[in-house]
């Protein structure tokens, strides 16, 4: 008998597959954004549309991080804007605990919720933590389950 995912465990593998699409190396992050249980958009971390890939020509590195890339959170904000989503009350899945940057863009989006799988890069934990505390925003940590393919 197949057991369905729950709806973290299947958003978070849409993340995954989102993270396949990935053109810097240095990390493959993919972003969800979803409503009601359905996908609104989706994005994932590289270069600006028709610009060259770090994959391809290297990493452009400032102070220890890659600026080439834009990151999967961005991305996939934009993709909603782009095609006139409003993204008030939403939820964002992410493979990776986002930046500050990202953070920053993902509530002004009208984001509520950040659920997220992998502690990558935890550099803004604090400053994330207290801005939670003053915003309706609610950061999860998702751990996944493993399961037996004989269970």
């Amino acid at each position: 008998m197949t057991t369905r995912p729950s709806w973290d465990e299947y958003f978070m593998r849409q993340c995954d597959l989102a993270a396949t699409r990935a053109t810097c190396d240095r990390k493959h992050v993919g972003a969800v954004i979803v409503l009601d249980n359905r996908i609104l958009a989706t994005g994932y971390n590289g270069s600006l549309p028709g610009l060259a890939h770090c994959d391809d020509v290297g990493h452009m590195m400032e102070d220890g991080h890659c600026v080439r890339t834009v990151h999967a959170e961005v991305n996939a904000v934009a993709q909603a804007a782009k095609a006139g989503i409003r993204l008030d009350g939403a939820t964002l899945y992410c493979n990776t605990f986002p930046c500050w940057n990202c953070f920053k863009v993902v509530v002004s989006a009208g984001i509520i919720g950040i659920i997220y799988d992998d502690e990558y890069s935890m550099v803004a934990k604090d400053k994330i933590a207290e801005a939670v505390a003053q915003f309706p925003v609610r950061l999860r940590f998702f751990v996944r389950k493993l399961r037996r393919e004989d269970e």
